[in-house]
């Protein structure tokens, strides 16, 4: 059986860069935001779907789902989120299980968002690494990346799992407030702590 971590956090606490430093020492990466990426992008299986949700104004210029349109649409209309979610989550769990079975590296790192918000997942994976960094921090990583307003960011957040939500759920905490290199070093000793489990789990 392949040895599964669970990696999650808040929006703008760094999930994106604990992936990298983990692909660089040999971890395979499913990436459930990459996926979703993917489906919606021009020629994705998925856009025919949330043509019918939103209609023709959710589609963009260059074919793919108008990211901010529909953010907007699902955060002002929490019904049409649940319909969004009940048409993109089969999609993303069926190609994040083919990018399982391929996997080749030592483990599995499946980069999930809102695995803490969706309890029912956690089943599925042997560890449960969160990163963290203080809510100041997310929001300021957050304004910085994506150019949101502060209102936008904090709305966001708050249809997120708790930072204390989230911390209780973790086997590992990684933390994320401090420099890259205790990022990597932090994410090292869990590399070496995952290829040990995942051996003995062989």
């Amino acid at each position: 059986m392949t040895y599964i971590v669970g990696l999650t956090g808040g929006i703008g606490s760094g999930k994106s860069a604990a992936a990298d430093l983990f692909a660089q020492l040999g971890a395979t990466i499913v990436d459930a935001d990459l996926i979703a990426h993917a489906l919606t992008a021009p020629n994705g299986v998925a856009l025919a779907g949330i043509r019918n949700l939103f209609g023709d104004q959710a589609i963009a210029a260059d074919g793919a789902m108008d990211r901010s349109m529909v953010r907007q649409r699902v955060f002002d209309h929490p019904e049409e989120r649940a319909s969004l979610e009940q048409l993109l989550h089969p999609l993303i769990r069926a190609e994040s299980a083919r990018q399982i079975a391929a996997a080749n590296g030592p483990y599995v790192v499946h980069v999930i968002p809102l695995l803490i918000e969706s309890r029912d997942t956690a089943r599925h994976f042997d560890r449960i690494a969160v990163v963290d960094c203080p809510e100041s921090m997310q929001v300021e990583r957050v304004r910085q990346r994506s150019k949101l307003a502060d209102a936008q960011i904090q709305r966001i957040m708050q249809a997120q799992a708790t930072r204390a939500q989230r911390l209780a759920a973790a086997d590992d905490v990684i933390d994320n407030s401090g420099t890259r290199e205790a990022l990597l070093k932090r994410i090292e000793e869990l590399h070496a702590q995952y290829c040990a489990a995942a051996r003995q789990s062989a």
